[in-house]
């Protein structure tokens, strides 16, 4: 899943206006130098009545002389128009469409020498902006990427933990799209979990991959129905989001209310999208014995068997830097 039929029309709409607003620009940019310069109108419209003169002359089989004449008649005009938008600092760009983007022509799409269509760079930036706002961390990946990541504040086996899962966590990226994995990133408060989680967001959403990241918290809230209706108006991410993204980030898990409503729930998301073929990260304090004890063997036994755990260790790194 990239975007969603809704979101591609959206875009596609948008590139609609554009062309609209970008084609009475350019008329209106034309009209204005035929205004100032009525004799390029007036060469205009002989230079088009001399090429539907020409083939009505070849078709009836006209001497070879007289369509010399009127080619060198539409000649004459090209010159005189060269030398009068000179003159006057102008040129034929001055009469070119108008363009937000002229590689696909406002379009979304360019094509090459076979004729094989593809997304424009323009395209692909509308379309990473709109996963990135549906994505609920657009604010934090500024600070929160693998370009920030820092092995200074951490020494022996939790540098070597640190180590580990940032290698781990490159691998899950760099074979997203040809291997499906989940991963669970426990440890205590502080020690990079919801970091690393992140910087994967940043690096997946970078290459057009669609990602939710949601706080324990927040995900049972719409699970349960609390405020749902109004985000997803707000944001486009509905229930169906929650299967189908590329990538479902669960941060924090542990330190929601727990009840057999959230354990349920719990199960139900990630078995559906272990089904669907779609990639998970939950991020916890939790060990193995506390995610048995507060969520059910069956939900212990899904993570074990599906997703890789990335135990991270350390004092809290925040307190480090202050």
């Amino acid at each position: 899943m990239s975007l969603t039929n809704e979101q591609y029309d959206a875009i596609m709409r948008e590139y609609d206006e554009i062309r609209f607003r970008n084609a009475e620009l350019t008329e209106k940019k034309v009209r204005a130098l035929y205004e100032k310069f009525p004799e390029l109108q007036a060469w205009e419209n002989r230079a088009v009545t001399l090429k539907a003169r020409k083939v009505r002359m070849m078709l009836d089989g006209a001497s070879k002389t007289d369509i010399e004449n009127l080619e060198d008649e539409a000649t004459m005009l090209l010159v005189k128009r060269v030398a009068l938008l000179e003159a006057n600092g102008l040129s034929e760009a001055d009469f070119e469409p108008i363009y937000d983007c002229p590689d696909c022509k406002d379009t979304g799409y360019i094509y090459d020498a076979k004729g094989n269509r593809s997304k424009c760079h323009c395209f692909k930036a509308r379309e990473i902006n709109l996963l990135y706002d549906q994505s609920g961390i657009k604010n934090f990946l500024e600070k929160e990427n693998f370009s920030k990541l820092s092995l200074d504040y951490r020494t022996g086996d939790d540098l070597e933990h640190l180590k580990g899962a940032v290698k781990i966590c490159r691998e899950f990226i760099g074979n997203f799209d040809s291997e499906h994995r989940n991963l669970v990133l426990s440890g205590t408060v502080g020690t990079g979990k919801s970091f690393l989680s992140c910087c994967i967001a940043h690096d997946l959403l970078e290459s057009g991959h669609s990602v939710i990241y949601l706080s324990a918290v927040s995900l049972f809230d719409k699970l349960a129905g609390r405020q749902f209706r109004k985000d997803e108006e707000e944001s486009g991410t509905g229930l169906s989001e929650l299967y189908d993204c590329d990538l479902l980030v669960i941060d924090d898990l542990g330190t929601e209310l727990t009840n057999s409503f959230v354990a349920s729930s719990l199960f139900s998301l990630i078995n559906e999208r272990e089904l669907r073929g779609k990639s998970t990260i939950i991020s916890t304090n939790l060990d193995l014995g506390g995610i048995k004890e507060r969520y059910s063997d069956r939900v212990l036994s899904r993570l074990t068997g599906n997703y890789t755990f990335l135990k991270l260790t350390g004092p809290d790194m925040r307190t480090l830097l202050h």
